[in-house]
């Protein structure tokens, strides 16, 4: 089961009819975060495979796992927000076990992203779910 923040997500879409309505929200959710201190956007915690510049700083305790980021890109802020919903505050084996691409296709993600934005979605899964992993 996805997180509850992520229930609501879906819920807000399901509201949402027309995508451009779609697409503000998810770069107003990004616009919501806390910006990352510069002295966490470092090699080690970029995200290789995006277009835009990413930095997903992740973060385990007591077994939840829980991650900040940051995107020079609007859009890339909220599809990091969108990640949020999905995976903060999730026990390390629930985040290990989600499948993102399927959560991700209940908000019609795949379906309004270019190519590259795509791949670069799916390059922050692999980053947070290896992470989990690794714990």
């Amino acid at each position: 089961m996805a997180n509850p923040d992520f229930e609501d997500l879906v819920d807000t879409f399901e509201f949402l009819d027309d995508w451009e309505d779609r697409y503000r929200h998810v770069i107003d959710m990004g616009k919501a975060m806390p910006p990352l201190e510069d002295a966490l956007r470092v090699p080690a915690t970029k995200v290789d495979g995006c277009a835009s510049q990413v930095w997903l700083v992740p973060q385990i305790r007591d077994g939840v796992f829980t991650f900040r980021g940051e995107s020079d890109a609007m859009i890339v802020r909220g599809l990091i927000a969108v990640l949020l919903a999905l995976y903060n505050n999730q026990p390390v084996e629930n985040v290990v076990q989600t499948d993102a691409i399927a959560e991700l296709e209940r908000l019609g993600l795949n379906d309004h992203l270019s190519a590259q934005r795509s791949n670069g979605l799916r390059a922050m899964v692999d980053r947070i779910r290896e992470t989990a992993a690794a714990a």
